[in-house]
């Protein structure tokens, strides 16, 4: 099912410890890249300013290679904050993408219930112009946190909740450990996920079921940004284990105190 020189990769946050489920994803990913003779991207999708650090980092390099792998190009999410900023402005100038001054529960009380339709927000139908001058306002550093987001502009009626216009990027006023506080606008990390695979030329995102309804925006945002296919992502199921902890965020806490 994989031609040779499969470029698939392994994705993780730098946020926690891997467990379990984290094996099983590094075995698929850079196992199917071995056994097809293809380049393996190992690549940290550090979009969070305030969960990340060095340190997990270096924790996860160590577990892939303890599970017996290398790989063959180490890349971070944070390389391409800018590069994921000039898409964004592309999707603004398409009418694509709007700035919405919204708060968070708004944003959360619009979007409506797999029942109920979303209604459109207020600011959906600013002009390129304003957009543009907001999010290079937001982008320089002049707002607070939450003041706005930059959201895509699809349809709040979709029946797939994922599509009712996501946000793209948000406001985080605190140091990167890789970018120090150069950096005010974060991805989130569905934008800077496609995209990302997309930039790297990967052919084969694999990634858990849960990630099945994702798919839609992931095609939407590559194509979106100038890119003519998407990477084909085939979902592999969870690795659930009895007696034991299968999260990232129980075993930190775990590790912590």
């Amino acid at each position: 099912p994989f031609p040779r020189e499969t470029p698939p990769r392994f994705p993780p946050d730098p946020n926690g410890f891997m467990h379990m489920g984290h094996a099983k994803s590094v075995c698929l990913n850079l196992g199917i890249a071995e056994e097809f003779g293809g380049r393996v991207n190992l690549r940290f999708d550090d979009t969070n300013p305030f969960t990340e650090d060095m340190r997990y980092v270096e924790a996860i390099r160590q577990d892939v290679r303890w599970l017996g792998f290398e790989w063959n190009a180490e890349l971070y999410a944070s390389d391409y904050f800018e590069k994921l900023y000039e898409f964004a402005e592309l999707l603004v100038q398409k009418r694509k993408a709007y700035v919405d001054s919204q708060s968070e529960e708004e944003i959360r009380e619009g979007r409506g219930t797999v029942t109920v339709p979303g209604t459109d927000s207020p600011y959906r139908d600013r002009s390129v112009a304003e957009n543009l001058d907001l999010l290079r306002r937001m982008r320089a550093g002049e707002f607070a946190d939450g003041a706005h987001v930059l959201r895509a502009k699809i349809d709040m009626a979709h029946p797939n909740m994922i599509m009712r216009d996501p946000l793209l990027l948000r406001i985080r006023n605190a140091p990167h450990y890789r970018r120090g506080t150069d950096w005010v606008l974060y991805p989130l990390y569905d934008f800077a996920h496609g995209l990302s695979d997309a930039i790297e030329g990967i052919t084969h995102s694999l990634c858990t079921l849960e990630f099945k309804d994702n798919k839609e925006i992931y095609d939407w945002r590559v194509r979106e940004a100038g890119f003519e296919r998407p990477p084909e992502q085939t979902e592999f199921a969870r690795l659930e284990l009895d007696y034991t902890i299968v999260s990232k965020r129980k075993l930190l806490r775990l590790v912590n105190e």
